[in-house]
């Protein structure tokens, strides 16, 4: 049973339900085509950081935005 867990941030910038949608129905796609994985038993999550708690190079993403805004 595969388990793919898609991580992004949350916020203004999240995805809507729509492309959550897409990408689950697009992952499940992909490994049925390239690993022959069984759609039904594909699990497929998708998580909402928020970005306080995503850090890229010693800071948290809020922290680089708000650096980029000023």
């Amino acid at each position: 049973m595969p388990y793919v867990n898609i991580k992004v941030t949350g916020g203004a910038e999240a995805p809507s339900a729509a492309q959550k949608a897409e990408l689950i129905r697009g992952v499940t796609e992909l490994l049925a085509r390239v690993l022959d994985k069984n759609p039904s038993t594909t699990v497929v999550v998708i998580d909402e950081v928020a970005t306080d708690n995503w850090g890229i190079d010693g800071e948290s993403v809020t922290a680089r935005r708000n650096g980029k805004e000023t």
